[in-house]
């Protein structure tokens, strides 16, 4: 794999936009994968007052059915090192960490991984920031979004992002009528926690130091809340736009408790074979098998949010918390 340098954040998006053309052109792999994406069916259904769409996606299978134990992990190449790219890929530098790579397996028409240049595990904590500078460079174009180690990233031991065309999650469509009134309201920063089936806390600010301030408080408080195991961070989501417009970054972020819900490992018949990360959170539920599309209903959608989820009790908690705590 080569990449080439790119200080032009202002640009960052065409930069990225062009790669996929010409990786289109040059790399196999990727020109079948977003060929495949073009055949993929999809289907909406409603869910307590926000659409969900499903896409029946065959080529996610290896990132759906990913083994993530530790043992699994360790036992295999990272393929998000450099060494162990593909020989066709290439890649743009965004600043001294991080590279931009197009990813073969689609789920947006424009769908892009963004590792860390060292393998370092997949955390947060001290990479919000490249994540909102990532976010306000690629604003043009795509959304920017995080899945937690053990919330649906199939790479838990490479600090990665991904970004995909902006508006397709149906929670950025929905999030003006979804978020309801703030919780926390400074000079700075507004805080917003709705409660319903799928809960979420998102932060608006267009101070970037004020952002990431908010969120350290938010990830402290909900580890309280919902303790991760040592060495690892409390389960989440993230999704971060900016809008030039306001000169603000919105960040969404969906607390969890579980990785997959309880039809994942079924039985038979019973099993369903969706694993959810960001985007399925964020209303693209991505569905590998067929027959799992064909028989998907909103019960399962409910059981998806009430197992993996916080719950109501705790994410109150946790709202109350960054009330009593932001000012």
């Amino acid at each position: 794999m080569t990449h080439t340098s790119n200080s032009n954040h202002q640009d960052f998006a065409h930069r990225a936009l062009a790669l996929l053309d010409e990786q289109k052109r040059e790399w196999a792999m990727l020109r079948d994968g977003a060929a495949a994406l073009d055949e993929i069916q999809t289907r909406s259904i409603p869910v307590n007052g926000f659409h969900f769409r499903l896409q029946y996606n065959p080529q996610r299978i290896a990132s759906t059915a990913a083994k993530v134990d530790a043992k699994t992990v360790a036992q295999r190449k990272c393929f998000l090192c450099a060494a162990n790219l593909p020989r066709e890929q290439r890649g743009v530098a965004f600043g001294d960490d991080y590279v931009v790579l197009c990813n073969p397996f689609p789920i947006f028409p424009q769908h892009f991984t963004i590792p860390h240049k060292e393998h370092l595990p997949q955390r947060i904590a001290d990479a919000f920031g490249p994540m909102l500078d990532l976010a306000r460079a690629m604003h043009t174009k795509y959304t920017v979004f995080y899945n937690g180690p053990r919330c649906g990233a199939s790479a838990p031991d490479h600090l990665h992002f991904q970004a995909g065309d902006k508006g397709f999650m149906t929670i950025e469509s929905e999030y003006e009528r979804l978020k309801g009134d703030a919780i926390v309201t400074t000079p700075a920063v507004a805080v917003f926690a709705p409660k319903s089936a799928r809960p979420f806390i998102s932060i608006e600010s267009a101070d970037r130091d004020a952002a990431i301030s908010v969120f350290k408080v938010l990830y402290r408080n909900l580890n309280n809340i919902a303790p991760a195991p040592p060495a690892e961070e409390p389960m989440m989501n993230l999704i971060v736009n900016f809008d030039a417009a306001d000169g603000k970054w919105r960040t969404i972020v969906l607390p969890r408790i579980k990785h997959r819900p309880s039809f994942y490992p079924a039985p038979g018949d019973a099993r369903i074979l969706l694993s959810p990360g960001t985007v399925d959170l964020g209303g693209v539920c991505i569905l590998p098998v067929e027959q799992d599309f064909q028989r998907l209903r909103e019960h399962h959608l409910q059981q998806m949010l009430e197992e993996v989820m916080l719950p109501p009790e705790p994410f109150g908690r946790l709202a109350d918390a960054l009330a009593a705590v932001i000012r």
